[in-house]
């Protein structure tokens, strides 16, 4: 994928005379350059807040080979180039004459091209090719996760904060007060927060923020599960994004709402269509239904996704297509004109967002570009439908391992296409050694089952 000096993607609302008036009034004294590798890991060089003109002037340098998926130690000097809308002052940091505050951060070369190992700049890179074809894009992700009690040490443990369900109050619900403290903490931020509530599975919750386009939405998800983690452990617990953490209970999704907006109109929505929705939304749906298992392996990306992926816990792991079915893989929720929407409900929250926004916006735009087709929608119940009926309504499954999704990810176009040529080497390469890690190795399953009987 070429490397530009420059995106189309609009950054810096914030101006830095702005920001130097906030952190005077604020009495910040560090600011935390935050960037993620290729797994979606946060990461961050912490400076003083002296420094400000060189931070935004993109002069501070680190090391990246040192950084999971980044460069070899003989080109290892890269650059961290703040987006300046993305400041915030840290409210858990806020003292008496003394706080700290972030930037998000892309990353560059030292000539000043965008680094394509940055997965930040692939989605970028996507944002652009979009805009090409005259369209915006505005993501709205929803992610669950669950708390775990620690121990003194602060080290997780397998019980579970609370044994409420889905959408059941105090006193059954023990993370109400985490999540108020999570919401407080977020909308000083600078997030809007639209719903929060205990989720399906015991000690599982979910906290809604509002719909943005397709950067800032990434870059919202990656600060939302920083803070998550960040605010559970001041109540002595551990939050984890984990995809399925508890075996025999919902695992966590990633929900991923998406529009296509054209001169300031919903693209997807169309008043005189049987369902409302637009050609453009058919073949945006078309495009994912075409490419899904090219790409469920960034969507999905651990060996533990797929022990989510299963039938009878609500995650689809069925291709097909509902306006309203909720067992389908992709839905279309009910509110149309600017709300309209295509939720992919297959990702979940390990995804690294970047790169998850990315494919699922170049699978779209691929089945429009082609003019694709959507099948049939499938209204029935496709969980409770048997094998025979599945295969009548030509219903395929999603790949049922992470071994199999990144042999379909090789085998596919959209991957490289998308992530480039460094991020899609570098990306194979880590999860085929962490597939063979673990099936390589002895389970605690293996040795219940084999070690006294055999």
């Amino acid at each position: 994928m070429t490397q530009t000096t420059a995106s189309k993607v609009t950054e810096g609302t914030l101006t830095l005379e702005t920001i130097q008036e906030i952190i005077t009034q604020k009495s910040v004294e560090l600011l935390h350059l935050q960037f993620v590798d290729i797994e979606g890991i946060l990461k961050h060089v912490t400076v003083t807040a002296e420094q400000l003109e060189d931070v935004v002037e993109g002069k501070m340098m680190f090391d990246g080979s040192s950084i999971k998926g980044f460069s070899p130690i003989n080109k290892s000097d890269l650059y961290l180039q703040p987006d300046l809308n993305t400041f915030a002052v840290l409210p858990w940091t806020v003292e008496e004459g003394y706080a700290e505050a972030r930037f998000l951060c892309s990353v560059a070369n030292p000539d000043g091209t965008l680094f394509e190992g940055d997965t930040r700049n692939v989605l970028k890179n996507v944002i652009d090719k979009v805009a090409d074809k005259g369209y915006t894009i505005s993501v709205g992700p929803e992610l669950e996760f669950f708390l775990f009690e620690a121990d003194e040490k602060g080290t997780p443990t397998a019980v579970l904060h609370d044994n409420a369900g889905y959408f059941e109050p105090s006193p059954k619900d023990l993370g109400e007060r985490v999540r108020l403290e999570i919401y407080r903490a977020l909308k000083a931020m600078g997030f809007t927060i639209e719903a929060s509530h205990h989720e399906v599975a015991e000690g599982q919750h979910e906290i809604n923020f509002k719909y943005a386009s397709a950067l800032e939405a990434a870059d919202k998800s990656t600060t939302y599960k920083w803070v998550v983690k960040t605010i559970a452990k001041k109540f002595g617990l551990h939050a984890t994004f984990m995809p399925k953490p508890v075996f025999g209970i919902n695992g966590s999704g990633m929900h991923v709402n998406m529009s296509f907006f054209k001169d300031g109109e919903n693209a997807f929505y169309d008043a005189n269509d049987k369902a409302q929705l637009s050609q453009t939304a058919y073949q945006f749906i078309a495009g994912l239904m075409e490419n899904i298992k090219s790409f469920t392996a960034i969507t999905n990306p651990l060996v533990n996704s797929y022990k989510r992926l299963v039938p009878g816990y609500e995650a689809p792991c069925y291709i097909a297509w509902s306006a309203s079915n909720r067992s389908a893989l992709i839905r279309i929720p009910a509110k149309r004109g600017v709300a309209t929407r295509v939720e992919l409900r297959c990702p979940d929250p390990s995804a690294n967002p970047y790169l998850a926004f990315a494919v699922i916006a170049a699978a779209g735009l691929k089945g429009i570009e082609q003019g694709l087709e959507a099948p049939a929608p499938v209204d029935a119940d496709i969980f409770h439908m048997s094998e025979a009926e599945r295969k009548a309504y030509g219903i395929e499954n999603l790949p049922g391992s992470l071994e199999a999704s990144v042999e379909a990810l090789q085998e596919g176009t959209i991957g490289r296409e998308t992530l480039g040529e460094h991020v899609y080497g570098e990306y194979v390469a880590l999860k085929k050694a962490e597939w063979d890690s673990y099936r390589t190795a002895v389970h605690t399953w293996e040795l219940v089952n084999y070690q006294a009987k055999f």
